[in-house]
């Protein structure tokens, strides 16, 4: 084992501007807090055998196993969630400056890495769901099950932009493209992102949506906050759901 990298020379490598500036490629969390954590524990990481691809599936497996966690009662299983949930995050920082600074990037590492964001957050949703049910049936596990249908919707809407581009030979689309071509549609899209609402259909946020019910049940003796939470996400999900569609629609993401 060598002598740990230059923190300064690692992040030129492992964190380029480009990445983190980009709206898109980013998480806020990221750019907030966790990329100054992740190229502590990349420095370490590069020094070990350990591959971009194993750490891509740690992380897959952490984001299943937060909503597995919701499934616990009580405040243990919402503030573990929320722990593995920010373990998700770290490893999705760490597996691509990892990935970066050994030059082994693969086309199975994207599709895992996009994959794993697909089942953490559908995951939690489905365990907010049986964590409203409070017996794992019934309608409320309806509900998260339909609201990780619509995350789920959100997210691959996205990914189809790049699959489309991809087959009519066109390059990937830039943070410009995104703006919509229409005035109306761009007025109510700027007014969303102020309130940023859009954001609890993240698994990162939506983990401390459901930790804040959980304090509010364990105050109220009660399971009515996280049953009110998890309604409000299942709303706002499916909000978003032809919102966001019209927003592509309405962009230069397809053209």
């Amino acid at each position: 084992m060598g002598a740990a990298p230059v923190l300064e020379e690692l992040r030129e490598v492992c964190q380029p501007h480009a990445k983190l500036a980009s709206r898109n490629g980013e998480h806020w969390a990221g750019r907030l807090y966790m990329r100054r954590i992740s190229l502590h524990t990349t420095r370490q990481l590069v020094r070990t055998p350990v591959t971009p691809d194993q750490l891509t599936w740690t992380m897959v497996v952490c984001g299943v196993a937060s909503g597995a966690a919701l499934m616990i009662p009580g405040l243990t299983g919402a503030m573990l969630a929320v722990v593995l949930m920010q373990l998700f995050l770290l490893f999705d920082c760490v597996d691509g400056e990892v990935a970066r600074w050994k030059g082994q990037n693969s086309a199975a590492g994207i599709y895992v890495d996009r994959l794993g964001a697909y089942l953490a957050d559908a995951a939690l949703m489905a365990g907010a769901g049986y964590r409203a049910a409070e017996s794992g049936v019934g309608g409320w596990l309806s509900i998260g099950i339909a609201t990780a249908l619509g995350v789920v919707l959100l997210k691959a809407s996205t990914d189809l932009v790049d699959v489309a581009r991809a087959r009519r030979g066109l390059m990937v689309v830039d943070d410009e493209a995104t703006r919509p071509r229409s005035q109306g549609v761009a007025t109510v899209r700027r007014v969303a992102a102020a309130f940023k609402i859009h954001r609890v259909t993240n698994g990162i946020e939506a983990s401390l949506v459901l930790l804040v019910a959980a304090v509010a049940d364990l105050v109220t003796g009660g399971i009515e906050p996280t049953r009110w939470a998890l309604g409000a996400l299942a709303v706002i999900t499916w909000l978003m759901v032809p919102a966001h569609l019209l927003s592509i629609l309405s962009s230069s993401r397809l053209r």
